[in-house]
């Protein structure tokens, strides 16, 4: 095996489900931290700004810098970056975390058409006139952008819907097919690469993006049984298994420690 290195590390479903904390999670990040492993965090909920994630790590325990996280809200506004020009007129169905990234990014956020993209993302603000003003702004040719398309959202006491949920209405009231930003998407692996090279391993709770993401790298999966796979939601372990299984981050720390202090 070789060295772990960097650990690519989900947050719903791993360190917190909603607002309470997976029990040892920051000291298994703590630990990580001290074996030499550098851990940063990639979530797929767009809703927050980087100073909210990093004031809910620290509530929990987990010292982080901003560059130590991004989201697919990052990914979002880096993707439509590389296609429109500076100022290009975007409307957003998402929380805050969208808002700032396409801020700094340099777009002029509007509420009408004309239009370059739409972009949806979690929000507990969705309702009918939104869905309606947006689906009118795609049709009136804007592209559909996701960022990401997960069907549901780990909290504390269940399963809510989704960011994937919101584009699907999007989606099917407007008859466009969305652009996606978020895990497993090409956008996120580019800013995974950038922040954190070429090597590493992607510790999550959902297969379908988390795995997937893994995959895309070319990296090791560590899955954790904390938020949607296995008995606690809605997807199944994979068959074969991936590299590393654990119940939670605290019991997945060691084996990733183990693998930091193989020589490699």
């Amino acid at each position: 095996m070789t060295r772990v290195g960097v650990v690519c590390c989900d947050l719903d479903g791993v360190v917190w489900r909603g607002d309470e904390p997976i029990p040892g999670s920051d000291r298994a990040v703590a630990q990580m931290r001290a074996g030499g492993i550098r851990v940063a965090f990639m979530t797929n909920n767009s809703s927050g700004r980087v100073g909210d994630y990093l004031a809910k790590l620290e509530r929990v325990g987990i010292d982080a810098t901003p560059d130590d996280v991004f989201t697919s809200a990052q990914a979002a506004a880096a993707m439509l970056g590389a296609s429109l020009p500076a100022g290009a007129r975007v409307h957003t169905l998402a929380g805050p975390g969208v808002t700032e990234a396409l801020t700094e990014s340099g777009f002029e956020l509007v509420d009408d058409a004309p239009a370059s993209a739409v972009v949806v993302g979690f929000s507990h603000d969705f309702d009918f006139p939104r869905l309606a003003r947006a689906a009118d702004i795609v049709r009136a040719g804007a592209r559909l952008v996701a960022t990401n398309l997960d069907p549901t959202y780990p909290a504390a006491h269940g399963l809510l819907p989704g960011a994937g949920s919101l584009v699907a209405a999007v989606a099917t009231a407007s008859g466009a097919t969305p652009e996606v930003a978020g895990k497993p998407a090409a956008p996120t692996v580019a800013l995974i690469r950038a922040r954190l090279g070429n090597r590493g391993v992607v510790v999550g709770d959902r297969p379908s993006t988390d795995g997937a993401l893994a995959a895309a790298l070319r990296w090791p999966f560590a899955l954790v049984l904390s938020g949607v796979a296995g008995s606690h939601g809605e997807e199944p372990v994979p068959d074969p298994p991936p590299p590393f299984v654990a119940p939670d981050l605290a019991a997945l720390a060691p084996m990733l420690l183990d693998g930091q202090n193989r020589p490699g």
